[in-house]
């Protein structure tokens, strides 16, 4: 793919971060074996990281102002590459878990001022092309990093994928460093914008969808390493085989999303990727084999990413003169659901175990698009397109 060489830094440095926000959900089933805790604690790794995440994300965004976003997302790299090794080492799960979220700060940091820069470095008419190209590099993550975090950790130990992050991260720092240019400086986000943003109730409607939708997945989503090995009896090797699955439908539904947002428009796009996973969850339960997850997984994986990029292009439709804020606060919105999901998630299955993990899933999807339809109405109420 014909590419600058900017563009393909920013890939690679998304695919690192993709890999490394996954790794703990990868490597659930020996990480708690070997640190001897629970699955539901082990599960608040995922939480923990999603709250630095979602925190960090618009502070992060609001701090930034006109620093030099070459140095800045080097650093962010580096810091992601030590974190991961610095992870690796910890004896317990108590030394793990500060570390494990001082790492992630730089994911907070990277992914959405990565999209900033671009819009400083990029041509108007390029920039839409420019940053679905470079958040590719988080739809690789699935399809690659996910199944190689989680057979690594059931084959040579948790430490080692962790420690694979480390290394990612490092040629990512590298790319950047190399190839992007001094200077890029974005605007600062103003008071106004962050104002505009909170004060409207049909954008905030919005981003509420990415929350509901983000905590209805990661219910299930955070566990799904030992749910594999514990009630379908799966292997490591087909464990990772559904993870390959769930990365190569997530890949295949954000390209068919590009092709066809522009005439289904970005809110139908929501709504029928919410419909997908949400009829997915309902399956949940009856997938009583390895293949029939895979199955169930499909729908699941079409609608997980491509609702995310459907909802990014949906605020920016909505109110391009405040995208940019918005574009922070939905990544914002996505860890905070990461979060309430994975919370949620531990506290239900230490209650009741496994048997109520769906329901409460698709309880928060459906909310998800109830929210998303009464949102839609409003945008048209005020002569809103999308």
């Amino acid at each position: 793919m014909s590419a600058p060489p900017a563009w393909w830094a920013l890939l690679l440095g998304n695919f690192a971060i993709g890999c490394g926000v996954m790794v703990a959900p990868g490597a659930l089933n020996d990480l708690v074996r070997e640190l001897q805790v629970s699955v539901a604690l082990g599960g608040q790794l995922v939480a923990v990281s999603a709250v630095v995440m979602a925190v960090g994300a618009p502070l992060i965004a609001a701090l930034a102002g006109g620093a030099d976003r070459r140095r800045m997302l080097t650093l962010a790299m580096l810091w992601y590459a030590i974190g991961h090794a610095l992870a690796a080492l910890m004896p317990d799960y108590a030394s793990l878990l500060p570390v494990r979220a001082a790492s992630v700060l730089s994911a907070a940091a990277f992914t959405p001022q990565a999209a900033a820069a671009l819009s400083v470095m990029v041509p108007p008419a390029q920039r839409g092309r420019a940053i679905a190209f470079v958040f590719l590099g988080w739809s690789l993550a699935s399809v690659a990093g996910l199944p190689i975090s989680s057979w690594i950790a059931e084959t040579a130990g948790w430490r080692w994928a962790f420690a694979l992050v480390a290394l990612l991260s490092l040629p990512a720092a590298a790319a950047v460093w190399r190839t992007m240019p001094d200077g890029v400086r974005p605007a600062r986000l103003s008071l106004a914008q962050w104002g505009g943003v909170f004060a409207s109730p049909r954008l905030m409607a919005v981003i509420g969808v990415t929350v509901l939708s983000a905590a209805g997945q990661f219910t299930l989503f955070s566990y799904m390493a030992p749910y594999y090995r514990q009630v379908l009896g799966a292997s490591p090797a087909q464990a990772s085989a559904l993870f390959l699955v769930f990365g190569v439908f997530a890949l295949l539904g954000n390209l068919l999303l590009a092709r066809h947002i522009d005439r289904l428009g970005p809110a139908r796009c929501v709504a029928i990727g919410l419909t997908a996973m949400a009829l997915a969850i309902c399956a949940w339960p009856w997938a009583g084999g390895v293949a029939a997850m895979a199955l169930v997984l499909v729908p699941w994986a079409l609608g997980s990413f491509s609702s995310n990029s459907a909802q990014q292009a949906r605020l920016g439709a909505a109110a391009p003169v405040l995208a940019s804020a918005l574009m922070a606060l939905n990544t914002s919105a996505i860890y905070a659901g990461q979060a309430i999901g994975a919370a949620g998630g531990g506290a239900l299955f230490v209650a009741s175990g496994w048997r109520w993990l769906w329901l409460a899933a698709l309880a928060w999807m459906l909310a998800a698009l109830v929210l998303s339809r009464w949102a839609q109405r409003r945008m048209h109420g005020v002569g809103s397109h999308g």
